[in-house]
């Protein structure tokens, strides 16, 4: 995920198409009876109804033959909206949001950061396009339209000999009182993202009231936990958004909005955004429950009447839901448009950049809390392969896999030494016994808390405490009990990469408390659940070396021919380090007898 984030497009100038809400919300006509043409504010016609829409059954009837589902760029009138702009010969261009790499010479190739000029979008997912004398198809998923369709190709402002800025409508073309092009663009940014924000509230307001409020009412129908798993945090990031957007008002210059410093108001709400982490979450299980429940007719016609109830538009509850996920990720977009055209000078320039790297790191943040929860699956699996496994399972207090290898431990009093495989998790170090004939499966044997351990770096020679010789030591010593723990390495930068290792784990268990970092027992019970079906279903007890080869593949996946890789659960951030969690696997396991 990966799963993913598809960005929503941004508006033409003067073409509001979607503002933050999923592509086509804000433009997708009522079909079937009801006789207006389209629906732009999200409100419905009440005579409309009455006289065209004909009976609720009828409206149930259509609403399941039609099957709509949202999720596509390009969709509803915005896809109308940008044909029509081609075929009056206007010029349309996008920008690239990630790499195309191709070896098709029917595709267009590009970096991100690459202005296209979309020439043909009548295809929902393939548009026709142009960069320089090169031509060819692309993912519409990979681009967003342009804020600023007028812009030229060059940077503003335009210089001449001198260094001085041109004053003729060539260089600095003004618009109204003495207003650059530079402020004209930057007062279309601030007007989007100030509209968009009112629309997302209202959306906000809709799924609390149109859809939780009326769920909670019928108790036969939704448990507190089907709630929660539907609709996640919310309610928390409705009423999160209601105190930034109007923080965001009272910045907001109505008689010269490029004169607006908006900044601050993203830096001041940085850390209450992190709560979006939650909801991003949980979104995949959203799918899931909502996808289990709308196989049963009564909770369809259920959703599809809070839906009439609210006189909302004509999406699925699911589009409704993807909506703060698409959020979060286009506030580094917006935030990035608005720095290109602010002046240096500008008093809000300051605020501009560090609010962009601010939610660059929110987004970030996200991204690997969403990378743990991936791992937690990974790690049930892992313990599911380990013979004659004791105690607690390894997700009660870990969630991370920071490093593994082979190491000899010496135990007294005897000082006896024994080869040992070692799993470094957050919290904890987990030792396992590799089968003699079989090399490949692993036995428990024990576990070290790690939050009550020192490491000590020994030197090579004689240790006092064991009276023995050793080299590429090091010790674990618990500060309660007094008890030592003694290991080897082989060679020397092998000890290095431990000691490594239990830094980085210190330091990872200290950023889960700063940041508040978990995994709910419901996420945990899930994980081992999962593993265990896999166990009993007649997969291998140990990961073999082709089951690894597969997992490999699959993290690399290629893009289909027939259809764009459409969503990329990447927030902010297109190109994510992959996790290390099955190569370390792989380094620490022969996979061969």
């Amino acid at each position: 995920i990966t799963s993913a984030v598809a960005f929503d497009i941004l508006p033409l100038k003067l073409h509001p198409f979607s503002q933050s809400t999923p592509t086509g919300l804000d433009c997708v006509g009522w079909k079937r009876r009801i006789s207006s043409p389209v629906i732009t504010d999200g409100a419905l016609d009440k005579t409309a109804l009455t006289d065209d829409v004909g009976s609720e059954e009828d409206l149930y009837e259509d609403f399941r033959s039609s099957n709509h589902r949202y999720g596509h760029p390009g969709g509803g009138g915005e896809q109308l909206a940008i044909n029509e702009l081609i075929s009056d010969g206007s010029v349309v261009y996008a920008e690239a949001l990630w790499d195309h790499v191709t070896m098709d010479d029917q595709e267009l190739g590009f970096k991100a950061g690459d202005v296209i000029e979309v020439m043909d979008a009548t295809n929902k997912e393939w548009w026709w396009g142009r960069i320089l004398d090169s031509e060819g198809w692309f993912p519409a998923s990979f681009v967003r339209l342009r804020v600023n369709q007028d812009e030229p190709m060059e940077d503003y402002p335009l210089k001449v000999e001198g260094g001085k800025e041109d004053d003729s409508s060539s260089g600095t073309r003004r618009f109204g009182m003495g207003q650059t092009t530079k402020d004209q663009m930057r007062t279309n940014v601030i007007n989007e993202i100030i509209s968009t924000e009112r629309d997302y509230i209202k959306h906000l307001k809709d799924i609390c009231e149109g859809y939780i409020k009326q769920c909670r009412k019928r108790a036969d129908m939704f448990t507190e936990e089907q709630l929660k798993t539907i609709f996640g945090n919310i309610e928390d990031i409705y009423r999160c958004q209601k105190k930034f957007v109007k923080a965001l008002e009272k910045k907001f210059n109505k008689d010269h909005p490029h004169l607006s410093e908006v900044g601050s108001c993203f830096l001041e709400y940085q850390t209450e955004f992190q709560i979006y982490s939650e909801y991003c979450n949980n979104h995949p299980n959203a799918c899931m429950e909502l996808s289990r429940l709308t196989k049963v007719s009564k909770y369809v016609y259920f959703f599809e009447a809070c839906r009439l109830l609210q006189k909302m538009i004509d999406i699925s509850l699911d589009g409704f839901l993807l909506t703060p996920v698409q959020k979060i990720c286009k506030y580094p977009l917006q935030l990035a448009e608005l720095l290109k055209y602010t002046n240096p000078q500008h008093r809000d320039f300051k605020d501009v950049e560090a609010a962009l790297n601010a939610m660059k790191n929110v987004a970030r943040l996200i991204n690997e809390r969403k990378r743990r929860l991936e791992n937690i699956d990974k790690i049930a699996q892992w313990q599911s392969s380990i013979e004659d496994w004791e105690g607690e399972d390894v997700l009660v207090r870990s969630s991370e896999l920071i490093y593994s290898g082979e190491l000899t431990k010496i135990s007294h009093p005897q000082a006896k030494s024994q080869q040992r495989m070692f799993f470094l998790f957050d919290h904890q170090l987990v030792c396992c016994k590799k089968d003699l004939l079989r090399r490949d499966i692993l036995y428990y044997k024990s576990r070290i808390n790690m939050d009550d351990m020192e490491i000590l770096d020994i030197e090579d020679g004689k240790d006092k405490d064991f009276n023995i010789s050793v080299k590429n030591a090091f010790k674990l010593h618990c500060r309660d009990t007094e008890e030592v723990h003694l290991f080897c390495a082989k060679k020397p930068e092998q000890k290095q990469r431990w000691l490594k290792a239990f830094e980085n784990e210190r330091r990872q268990v200290q950023l889960d408390q700063e940041t508040g970092f978990s995994i709910t027992e419901v996420q945990k019970k899930q994980a081992m659940l999962n593993a265990s079906k896999q166990h009993h279903s007649g997969k291998p007890k140990a990961v073999t070396r082709p089951y690894y080869d597969f997992l490999m593949r699959q993290k690399h996946p290629t893009l289909p021919t027939t259809l764009p890789q459409q969503q990329v659960f990447m927030l902010a951030e297109p190109k994510r380090k992959p996790s290390n969690f099955w190569q370390n696997i792989s380094r620490l396991t022969p996979f061969r007898k």
